[in-house]
């Protein structure tokens, strides 16, 4: 497929050209601004002056030409070659085998100027090494095999550089330091600072060679088979090969774009791909150049110029053709040169992108729209009812695309409408992500919103909860139309309209609204919990009751947790609460067990209902042994651990049932022991528990108080009146075994029956006695060791008074440096001396503050100076 890069448009026609010499051909040609010149087969050097215009309305340009004069060489050989030098206003002429120069104005040979002979071809250096602007350099080729670099300046030509070469060369071109040229049969590279030679490759001489500059370092040779080859300086290349035609005559290069001319066609190639763009009908071309810019072919009677159509309109063309990738290659590339704005590059961007974007290439459409800041509601327009109805945009003038939704590009189809929908969430889910500060948020969370609600919306509350500019009317129609009602309850929610967000999860509740999505009543629960509003909790705690009482119960302890009984008017939420027992018990367990209120109402409340409970699973029909077990243990905690319940109401409830231990418990509330532990040992039978009663119900402190439980409890076990007083033989007999430093020895030998032999007592009696001479050993021991003491303190104490320190004139108070004036003063063991005054501790240093023993050792002595050195 090709497009139109170029227009054909006349610039010289023929009858302007000699019409008194019909027979004269074009050769060559050369522009410099304004001035053509033309090199002719009879000798002729012909300069014109051109004008270019272009038509406003059409935008066609148009180009005008005058004749200003001709020369005559006077050799009758053609023409082969004119380069001009602009800064030195000469004209360089190959003909004859003659390079010379003439004046550019007016033809004439340049005084004094030196002419080079036995020259085959020549060119100028596109990127010259000197960089004086009024000089040139150029490459000449002679016949005698070698090639020679010349500096010209206005009076002088001055032979640079004179190397040598195999075979005489053909063509060439010359870039800076590199050289490349074509003998006969070979393609070689030289560096003419260096004369290093790299060959590249040969040809047969059927081929007729061509070298074209490409850019700095790089070369477009003629290969056989009508291939364009690449080459480097360094002989590499970078780019794979063009293909041609046959019968190559001239090659120009107008970047991106490589021109060659054979004696039918102009064809242009791409060097961006490598591929034909266009080919112009031509006939019998001579010649095809490059000039400052411009382009222009000759024919042999006709001069036309190559008008390179503005890239802008070669883009539009390529994307017309759905051409993308050429397209935006061709951008690139005019971008790198200048030749497009950078604003014009980023339309094209977004033009492809939404060609890709219909072709559903959507990687290929979002790195486009990421790349060139692509508005978003341009593409969120193309999604019916996504932008909110206030949004004030308006689509590009001139469009980005055809586009009129994605309904029409998916043809109806649910299936493709669902992928477009997934591209579009996806690219604003990666945008909203990009920055805080994206521009038209509102735009993009309420797309975002209502793209969650068709396609995904269990992701919906994460996306409110992260405080999203939605909240519109518009979002809400959108979600109830989806019946996403418990997003709509989150978004009030977010916006601080709990009581209507409430409202709507009571209704989802009650079945009155649907929605899948919704986590559930505890959700409800735990939403009130959190949000600590007494107002919110009154207002829907009947609510809250009706469906779950102890859900509900919960949210009222978690609002109390943390503020004072009273703030919540407790006595007003027990009455609240009467019709629902759970609620009610859990309500009191929470102000009994946790806050711990010392409130005898609330706990002999909870003590009743704990019963009431046991009661209630003992008489049942189908009685629950672990069910049973478990409530008895929570009314034995609580009647255990509280001593603020009526005692006398729950024990007159609990004697008329058989909850024995339940009922010992309250006996030891009221100190009755004895009816406690024989309900324990006659009606439990649980001795074990008998024997923690008596632990339980007396302190470590109370040594007396506990010996007289256990010994009350041996009675018990002893009483021979009883009916099964053979059976508690045992359990008597562990009781002293296990806690016999709590017995009397000789009391218990005054209980136990006559009748028991020694056998039976032995581990008792062998560990009682074992006891009573530990203790008395102890006690021995204790006395000596107090005796000693006594007489080492005695005997320091002797020392000490025998001691005496001598108190001269010259010493001083250690604390606060005085005489001392009185003969009382105080000493430490380490040989500090103060007043008695001075000092604070008796066992503290007041200068070093070492700590002495308490004993009298190390206290400081009370001294009184001999009368002989007294002050």
């Amino acid at each position: 497929m090709s497009i139109k890069a170029f227009e054909l448009v006349p610039a010289i026609e023929r009858f302007q050209l000699m019409s008194e010499r019909a027979l004269t051909k074009i050769v060559c040609i050369e522009s410099c601004g304004k001035n053509i010149y033309i090199g002719t087969d009879d000798c002729f050097v012909v300069h014109y002056l051109m004008e270019e215009q272009t038509n406003q309305q059409t935008g066609k340009m148009t180009f005008t030409s005058q004749k200003i004069g001709h020369k005559y060489l006077g050799v009758k050989k053609p023409v082969l070659e004119l380069k001009s030098a602009s800064a030195l206003n000469r004209l360089m002429i190959l003909c004859d085998s003659t390079l010379s120069m003439m004046n550019m104005m007016d033809l004439e040979p340049v005084v004094g100027g030196a002419k080079i002979r036995a020259v085959t071809s020549f060119c100028v250096n596109a990127q010259p090494l000197n960089n004086s602007p009024f000089s040139v350099e150029i490459c000449v080729a002679l016949k005698r095999k070698s090639l020679q670099v010349y500096l010209i300046t206005e009076d002088r030509i001055q032979l640079m550089k004179d190397i040598s070469t195999s075979s005489p060369p053909i063509s060439m071109a010359l870039t800076g330091e590199h050289l490349c040229f074509a003998t006969s049969d070979l393609y070689s590279i030289i560096n003419i600072q260096t004369s290093q030679t790299q060959e590249l490759f040969t040809f047969d001489e059927s081929l007729k060679p061509t070298v074209t500059n490409i850019s700095r370092g790089e070369f477009l040779l003629s290969a056989p088979s009508a291939l364009g080859m690449f080459a480097m300086a360094n002989g590499m290349s970078q780019r794979p090969p063009l293909r041609w035609s046959d019968n190559l005559l001239s090659v120009a290069y107008y970047h991106p774009y490589v021109l060659a001319l054979n004696d039918e066609f102009v064809t242009i190639h791409s060097v961006l791909d490598q591929q034909q763009k266009q080919s112009l009908p031509f006939k019998g071309g001579c010649h095809l150049g490059h000039f400052d810019g411009r382009l222009f072919v000759a024919s042999g009677r006709d001069v036309y110029a190559l008008v390179p159509v503005p890239v802008q309109k070669q883009l539009q063309n390529l994307l017309s053709l759905q051409r993308v990738h050429e397209a935006l290659d061709l951008a690139r590339s005019a971008l790198k040169t200048g030749a497009l704005p950078t604003a014009a590059f980023q339309r094209i961007q977004l033009q492809v992108g939404f060609i890709e974007f219909a072709a559903q290439n959507f990687e290929e459409a979002r790195q486009l729209f990421l790349s060139a800041s692509l508005d978003v509601r341009e593409l969120i327009s193309l999604y019916p009812n996504m932008l909110p109805p206030t949004c004030p945009f308006t689509r590009q003038i001139p469009p980005l695309h055809d586009m009129a939704d994605i309904v029409q590009v998916a043809q109806k189809d649910h299936s493709k409408i669902c992928i477009f929908q997934e591209f579009l969430l996806e690219y604003l889910k990666e945008i909203d992500a990009s920055s805080k500060n994206i521009p038209h948020k509102q735009e993009v969370h309420s797309a975002l919103l209502k793209l969650y609600a068709e396609l995904n919306p269990a992701a919906l509350p994460a996306f409110i909860q992260s405080d999203r500019l939605c909240h519109s009317p518009d979002c809400i129609e959108h979600l109830k139309k989806h019946g996403c009602h418990h997003a709509i309850a989150l978004l009030h929610c977010v916006h601080g309209d709990n009581t209507h967000a409430l409202k709507i999860w009571t209704q989802i509740v009650d079945g009155e609204l649907q929605d899948d999505s919704f986590p559930g009543f505890n959700f409800i629960v735990d939403f009130i919990t959190k949000l600590k509003n007494e107002t919110v909790v009154w207002e829907n705690i009947d609510w809250l009751l009706e469906q779950d009482e102890s859900m509900a119960v919960q949210v009222l302890i978690s609002n109390q947790s943390s503020k004072s009984a009273d703030k919540f008017h407790v006595d007003g939420l027990l009455e609240r609460l009467s019709g629902y027992p759970i609620a009610m018990k859990s309500y009191l367990e929470f102000l009994v067990l946790e806050k711990e209120l010392p409130v005898e109402r609330f706990h002999t409340h909870l003590s009743v209902l704990y019963l009431d409970d046991v009661l209630q699973l003992m008489n049942s029909p189908t009685p629950n042994a672990a069910q049973i077990e478990s409530a008895r243990k929570k009314l034995q905690h609580l009647l255990q651990m509280s001593n603020l319940y009526r005692v006398q109401l729950i024990l007159g409830k609990v004697k008329q049932t058989e909850l024995y231990t339940e009922c010992a418990i309250l006996y030891a509330k009221l100190e009755e022991h004895d009816k406690a532990l024989r309900l324990l040992v006659h009606k439990v039978k649980d001795y074990k528990t008998a024997e923690m009663y008596c632990l339980v119900n007396s302190s470590a402190d109370d040594l007396a108080l506990r010996g007289r439980l256990f010994h009350l409890l041996l009675s018990l076990y002893l009483d021979s009146n009883h009916e099964r007083h053979e059976s508690l033989v045992g359990p008597a007999i562990d009781l002293l075994n296990r806690n016999r430093h709590y017995f009397n020895t000789a009391k218990v030998l005054e209980m136990i029956p006559d009748n028991w032999s020694v056998g039976l007592l032995s581990h008792f009696l062998t560990s009682s006695i074992r006891q009573h001479l530990h203790q008395s050993r102890t006690v021995h021991l204790h006395r000596m060791l107090s005796r000693t003491h006594h007489l080492q303190l005695k005997s320091d104490n002797i020392r000490l008074d025998s001691a005496y320190i001598t108190l001269k004139d010259d010493v001083l108070c250690s604390v606060c440096g005085r005489d001392f004036t009185d003969p009382s003063f105080a000493r430490y063991p380490n040989g500090v001396i103060a007043h008695i005054s001075c000092i604070t501790s008796k066992h503290v240093c007041p200068v070093t503050g070492k700590l002495f023993g308490t004993a009298p050792t190390s206290s400081p002595s009370n001294q009184h100076s001999p009368s002989g050195d007294s002050r």
